[in-house]
C-alpha cells in the first residue's frame, strides 16, 4: 500500500490556483470561438498545454513541496532550539516537585559550569520555596517575585505548562482523563542595574529633620549670664558641624530650634550611628549644671518635600511627647526610635498646667455632657485622675460620668467609697454600654492615664464624641489618639493624678474637694511613685501637699491598700524564684492564681527585685485572662520602655509593661531574653 501525502489548508488553495485559472481560460476560449474560430483553435492549444503542466505540477510536486517543508521545519526547529539554548536570559524547565530537568547556557553560567544540575531549584535558590511553585493544589498558574543571588537581583517568573494536551496528541503515549501532569518554565530577568539606579535615585532624595533643644531655658539659667551666649554658640556649632559632616544644610529657625535638610543616604548613617549626636551634645559644658539634650524628628519617604516636613513635625512631636533626648524617624509605614536613655527633666514652672487648665474649663463649659474614662483593667492612678476630672466638671455644673466596666481588685477599695454614697449621684460610675446609649451630640470625652485608643475602657466612644481631651503621663506611642481637641501629655509627671491635682488648682477659686476624692488622687500618686521613691519631683510633693490640705488622709489611704495574705505570699514567691539573666536583669514569674489582682502583684514583685544589688532592670511575667502581662521596672540605668516597645508595649523609662497574646509564659520569657540579647549586641543596652 502506497503512502499518500495530502496537502490541506491555504497551501492546497495556493497550489490549486493554477488549475482554477485554467478553468477560467476554458470559459474565455469558448467566448473566443464565437468571435474568431481560428483564434479559438490557437488559444485552445495554449489552454490544453497550460492545464497539462498545472496538473503534472499539482500531482507530482506536492510530495516535493512536503519534503521541502519537512526539511525547513527541521532546520527551523534546530534554529529555535539553538536560540533558546544560547539565549542570554537564564531559562530552565522544572518538574512538578521543582527538580531541574533542562537548562540553557545562561542558566548554567549563572550557577557555575561545575555544578550538577540534578537537584531541586530550592537547593540553588533558597528563596524559591515550594509554596512559590505553581502546582495542582494552588490557584495560580503563573507566579512572579524577586530574589537575590550572589550580588545580583532577579525577577523570577514561574509558568505552569500542562502536559495533557501534548500527550493526547502523541501516538506512542496514552494518558488518563484525570491526568494533571505539568512542567514549570522558569525565567530569570536580571534586575540588578535597574535596582541599583533606583536605589541611587532614592538615596539622593531629600529628607527633613527638625532639631529642638529640650532644656534650653533651664540650661541657660544654670550658667552665669555673661557665659550664656558662649553656651548657645557651642551648642549651635556642635549641631552645624555634625550635620555638615553629613553634607546637610542646617538653618536656625528659632533660638532653640533648627531645621536640617539631608539626603536619605545620610539618614541611614545616622541610624547606623544610633544618632550619636544625642550623646555628643551632652558633652558641651562650660559650667552648666544641667546637660543639654536634643530631640530630633526626621521625615522621609514622603511623596513630596512638603509631606516629609509634615512627617518631621509629627516625629518631633512624638519625641517631645516621649520625654525628649531622643530621635524619632517617621516614614509612611513606621516609626523608629533612637536614644531616650536619660530621665526626663521636670519643669519647675507650672505655666503649662495653668494654660491647659483654662483650656479644659472652656471645653467643659461649652458641653452638656462629660464622659471620663481610663485604660482597660484600670488602676488606682486612672481612677483617681477620673475622679479629679469629675470634680472639675461638677464645679462647672456639668453632668459627668466615669465610664468603668470592670472593677479590678486594686481599684475596688476606692470605687466602694463612691458607690451608694449619698454625697455622690448613683450614675457617677456607669458601664460602657450605658455610656454609648446616653451620649449626646454635645458631649466631651476626657481620656486619662492612657494615650493609646485601642486599650481604653470603651474605644467605641471615640466615634460618638467630636470633642476629645487627653490627660496622660505616659510617653506617646506609635498609636496616639488623633484629632484631640486638647492633649496634655507630660512624661516627666509622676502620675496622671499629679497632673489633675495641678489642673484643679487653676480651675475655679476655692474649689471644694471631698475627702473621698482627695484620697483617690493621693492614692494614685502613692501607687505610681511607689511611696514617693520613683519619678518623684518637687511638683509631685506640691500636688500631694495640695491634696493633704483638701482632706486626703495618709492613714486612711494606707488602710485602703493593705495586702491580702495570698498576694503577699505570691509576691514573695516571685522574688525568691527570680532568675538573674546576663548579670544585670532579673526575670521571674508571678503565680498569682489565688489573687484578686495578679497583674498588680506582678508589678509589686518587679519593684521588689530592684532592691537586689547589681539588678539594673526587673521583669515579672503574669498569666491572666489568657494574656501574659510583663511588668518591667528599672531605677535609672536601663530604659525599660524601649525594651517593652519591642514586645508591643510601652510606658516610662523606669516603669513599663506589655501584654502578649496567644503565647505561654515560657515562650514569653524566651522572647524577652531574645530581645535583651539583640539590644545588648546592638549597643542599645
Amino acid at each position: 500500500m502506497k503512502n499518500k501525502i495530502k496537502i490541506e489548508g491555504r497551501l492546497k488553495n495556493y497550489l490549486m490556483s493554477g488549475l482554477l485559472l485554467g478553468i477560467l481560460a476554458v470559459v474565455v476560449n469558448i467566448y473566443i470561438y464565437t468571435v474568431d474560430v481560428r483564434a479559438g483553435l490557437i488559444f485552445t492549444g495554449f489552454v490544453l498545454l497550460y492545464l497539462a503542466v498545472q496538473l503534472v505540477f499539482f500531482l507530482r510536486g506536492s510530495r516535493t513541496v512536503f519534503r521541502d517543508m519537512v526539511n525547513f521545519a527541521t532546520q527551523y526547529g534546530q534554529v529555535q532550539s539553538s536560540l533558546l539554548k544560547n539565549l542570554d536570559l537564564p531559562h530552565a524547565l522544572l518538574d512538578e516537585s521543582g527538580k531541574i530537568i533542562w537548562t540553557n547556557n545562561a542558566f548554567e553560567r549563572l550557577l557555575g559550569d561545575d555544578k550538577e544540575l540534578n537537584k531541586t531549584v530550592t537547593h540553588y535558590f533558597p528563596a524559591i520555596t515550594k509554596d512559590k511553585l505553581p502546582g495542582s493544589d494552588v490557584d495560580f498558574s503563573e507566579n512572579e517575585f524577586e530574589i537575590k543571588y550572589n550580588s545580583s537581583e532577579f525577577v523570577v517568573k514561574l509558568r505552569k505548562i500542562p502536559l495533557k494536551e501534548m500527550l493526547e496528541s502523541s501516538n506512542t503515549l496514552e494518558v488518563d482523563e484525570d491526568y494533571e501532569g505539568f512542567l514549570v518554565a522558569m525565567y530569570m530577568f536580571d534586575n540588578t542595574a535597574l535596582k541599583l539606579a533606583l536605589r541611587e535615585v532614592d538615596d539622593q532624595s531629600l529628607s527633613v529633620a527638625l532639631v529642638y533643644i529640650d532644656n534650653y531655658e533651664e540650661a541657660l539659667e544654670s550658667v552665669e549670664e555673661v557665659r550664656r551666649s558662649l553656651l548657645t554658640a557651642l551648642i549651635e556649632r556642635k549641631i552645624n558641624k555634625y550635620m555638615s559632616a553629613l553634607d546637610g544644610i542646617t538653618k536656625k529657625i528659632e533660638k532653640d530650634k533648627y531645621m536640617v535638610i539631608l539626603r536619605k543616604s545620610c539618614i541611614a548613617k545616622l541610624k547606623e550611628n544610633k544618632f550619636d549626636i544625642l550623646e555628643d551634645v551632652k558633652t558641651v559644658n562650660i559650667g552648666n549644671e544641667m546637660a543639654v539634650t536634643l530631640s530630633i524628628g526626621v521625615g522621609l519617604d514622603g511623596l513630596s518635600y512638603g509631606q516629609n516636613y509634615e512627617f518631621a513635625r509629627a516625629a518631633i512631636d512624638m519625641a517631645l511627647g516621649r520625654g525628649g533626648d531622643q530621635a524619632v524617624v517617621k516614614t509612611p509605614d513606621q516609626l523608629l526610635y533612637f536614644g531616650g536613655k536619660s530621665q526626663q527633666v521636670e519643669k519647675n514652672t507650672r505655666v503649662k498646667a495653668r494654660v491647659k487648665a483654662h483650656a479644659l474649663m472652656e471645653i467643659i463649659s461649652s458641653k452638656d455632657q462629660v464622659f471620663i474614662m481610663g485604660h482597660r483593667l484600670g488602676d488606682v492612678d486612672s481612677f483617681g485622675a477620673a475622679v479629679g476630672v469629675y470634680r472639675i466638671a461638677s464645679a462647672l455644673e456639668r453632668k459627668a460620668h466615669i465610664v468603668l466596666d470592670e472593677i479590678t481588685a486594686s481599684m475596688k477599695p476606692l470605687v466602694d467609697m463612691f458607690i451608694n454614697n449619698p454625697e455622690f449621684p448613683q450614675d457617677m460610675i456607669i458601664g460602657c454600654q450605658k455610656a454609648i446609649d446616653e451620649i449626646g451630640n454635645n458631649a466631651v470625652l476626657i481620656v486619662v492615664d492612657v494615650n493609646k485608643p485601642s486599650i481604653t475602657e470603651c474605644p467605641e466612644l471615640f466615634g460618638k464624641c467630636k470633642s476629645v481631651v487627653v490627660l496622660d503621663h505616659h510617653r506617646q506611642s506609635a498609636e496616639p489618639i488623633e484629632n484631640a481637641t486638647l492633649s496634655y501629655v507630660e512624661p516627666y509627671a509622676s502620675s496622671t493624678c499629679e497632673m489633675v491635682s495641678e489642673i484643679l488648682q487653676y480651675t475655679t477659686d476655692n474649689i471644694k474637694i471631698r475627702p473621698e476624692e482627695a484620697d483617690s488622687m493621693y492614692s494614685g500618686i502613692i501607687i505610681d511613685t511607689n511611696n514617693f521613691t520613683q519619678k518623684t519631683g518637687v511638683r509631685t510633693f506640691e500636688a500631694a501637699a495640695f491634696l493633704r490640705r483638701n482632706g486626703a488622709d495618709v492613714t486612711r489611704v494606707r488602710k485602703l491598700f493593705r495586702e491580702d495574705v495570698n498576694e503577699y505570699k505570691a509576691r514573695a514567691d516571685a522574688v525568691s524564684q527570680a532568675e538573674i539573666y546576663k548579670t544585670n536583669y532579673a526575670i521571674s514569674v508571678c503565680e498569682a492564681e489565688n489573687c484578686a489582682s495578679p497583674t498588680v502583684v506582678g508589678a509589686q514583685a518587679a519593684n521588689e527585685l530592684l532592691n537586689i544589688k547589681g539588678v539594673k532592670a526587673s521583669f515579672v511575667l503574669t498569666y491572666y485572662n489568657n494574656l501574659v502581662f510583663i511588668s518591667a521596672r528599672s531605677i535609672d540605668e536601663v530604659n525599660v520602655q524601649v525594651i517593652m516597645e519591642k514586645l508591643g508595649g510601652g510606658g516610662h523609662m523606669s516603669v513599663a509593661g506589655a501584654q502578649l497574646n496567644d503565647t505561654t509564659v515560657d515562650d514569653a520569657i524566651l522572647r524577652l531574653k531574645e530581645t535583651l540579647d539583640t539590644m545588648i549586641t546592638g549597643g542599645e543596652l
